[in-house]
């Protein structure tokens, strides 16, 4: 087996080899790890490698595939976890140059302790722009994270080194985090598959009303086997819901004959999508007319720029991270320009401002549930863009998440979604669709995006070597 064919197998693949003894954990582990640091000199997506740790992991789940005793759809597969993941020992810098001398985390967030309990291999970090709070690759600490379908173009951010990683084969799936698209616009920039579970379903830490951690991979299929594993109850999470014990990967198949499925290309207010993009989600929604769900358009209810609300909420939240930084320069080795000029702007907002924009916030937030009563599932653009160069922090550098309008609204409404490849554009860029269901219907958005993945018209022809 070549070294393209092992990188590119899929989770089901991989570890049936491990079960028939075809493959082991540590010449998988040796072969990744080896094709991770090259093309991590590209793509700038990984820090602070372990590949002894790694091994060590390795070891003891060949010894457990050897014994009869694997510990689930994970065990053995070398992967990587986002910068704002805390795992003990582990940096946690959150992407900004003046943490880069904090020591590290001295506790493990709920992904962490269910990776490490179902035998997943980690072997490196990822990277992330400042605070999380740019939809782009650029990072003070981590620099330029470049995508591997073409090095000019952005991976989107905030997950940009997980989206960037999976695409060229370093690593098989990742743990992303999604506070306005963070694990949904990366995927969709990078060709991936990535879900933004419902509020709650995966636990992470600090605790939030907005972000969630969530699965990000090349197929629907591994997403759904990572989500299997980090599904859990952790009290330290106030938002965790009880573990569900689906087993998502066993559970993707479905007929959509008869759902009624709801096509969103305008939000009612903000960027419109770009002519590729429209067309993509017009034919995902025509794919799935054809195998049976009932399509019609979907309304926005919005009439305002309800984005306006979010991005004064995220602004003071990036504030008060800018002033509890340890001491720095405020230079871009430190802090991130675009993310110090537009976090400064926080510090105009009164508490009046803010509690009215989360009044906002929860008025947009029940206008959007309500529309969807009727829909079963609703498709729309992830990103109004195809894409924009690798150094720029977003469409807009004024507001660098104004293009998450798509996404952003679903992080309020705590409904989950999840992205998958469609479409290529002109220059054989990927282009995403997501899929939004109900709350707590985790499951059967997977199925949905599942069917549009089987139904793609594009072959994905993953950029193992980095396209220039």
């Amino acid at each position: 087996m070549s070294a393209a064919e092992l990188i590119g197998m899929s989770l089901a693949e991989l570890t049936d080899a491990y079960a028939s003894r075809a493959l082991s954990p540590v010449e998988v582990l040796r072969a990744t790890l080896s094709h991770s640091e090259n093309v991590n000199t590209a793509i700038n997506a990984l820090f602070c490698f372990r590949p002894e740790q790694a091994m060590a992991s390795a070891l003891r789940s060949e010894a457990r595939w050897k014994a009869g005793a694997a510990l689930g759809p994970l065990d053995g597969v070398p992967m990587t976890v986002k910068d704002s993941v805390a795992m003990v020992g582990w940096p946690y810098f959150h992407g900004i140059g003046a943490n880069r001398a904090l020591p590290p985390s001295n506790y493990d967030s709920p992904p962490a302790i269910a990776l490490r309990e179902a035998g997943a291999v980690i072997f490196a970090k990822t990277t992330m722009p400042d605070c999380g709070l740019m939809a782009s690759g650029i990072s003070s600490l981590h620099g330029i994270t470049r995508n591997p379908w073409g090095l000019a173009w952005n991976t989107g951010g905030s997950s940009a080194g997980a989206g960037a990683s999976i695409a060229a084969g370093a690593g098989y799936v990742s743990v992303g985090t999604d506070i306005a698209g963070s694990v949904r616009l990366p995927a969709a920039h990078c060709g991936l598959a990535g879900l933004k579970p419902t509020h709650g379903r995966v636990p992470h830490l600090p605790a939030d009303t907005m972000r969630m951690a969530g699965p990000m991979g090349r197929s629907v299929d591994d997403i759904a086997r990572l989500l299997t594993v980090l599904t859990r109850q952790d009290e330290r999470d106030t938002w965790s819901l009880p573990a569900d014990g689906v087993r998502y990967h066993e559970r993707l198949k479905r007929d959509v004959k008869g759902l009624r499925i709801g096509v969103l290309t305008d939000m009612g207010f903000g960027m419109k999508p770009e002519a590729a993009v429209r067309e993509t989600v017009e034919a995902a929604g025509k794919l799935l007319a054809g195998a049976g769900a009932n399509v019609e358009p979907f309304t926005s209810p919005l009439d305002h720029d309800a984005y306006e609300a979010i991005d004064l909420f995220l602004q003071v939240r990036g504030y008060l991270e800018y002033t509890s930084l340890p001491s720095h320069t405020d230079t871009p080795r430190d802090i991130n320009p675009f993310v110090r000029a537009w976090s400064l702007g926080g510090a105009k907002h009164s508490g009046t401002d803010l509690y009215r924009a989360l009044g906002q916030i929860a008025k947009m937030k029940a206008a959007l549930l309500g529309a969807f009563e009727g829909w079963d599932y609703v498709i729309s653009p992830t990103l109004p863009v195809v894409n924009f160069p690798a150094e720029e922090p977003g469409v807009s550098r004024e507001m660098p998440l104004e293009h998450t309008l798509f996404t952003a609204m679903f992080n309020q409404t705590c409904q989950p979604a999840a992205t998958v490849c469609m479409a290529f554009d002109s220059r054989h860029l990927p282009i995403g669709v997501q899929v939004i269901g109900h709350r707590f219907d985790d499951l059967g958005v997977l199925q949905v995006t599942k069917a549009l993945e089987d139904m793609r018209p594009v072959a994905m022809d993953w950029p193992f070597k980095p396209r220039s």
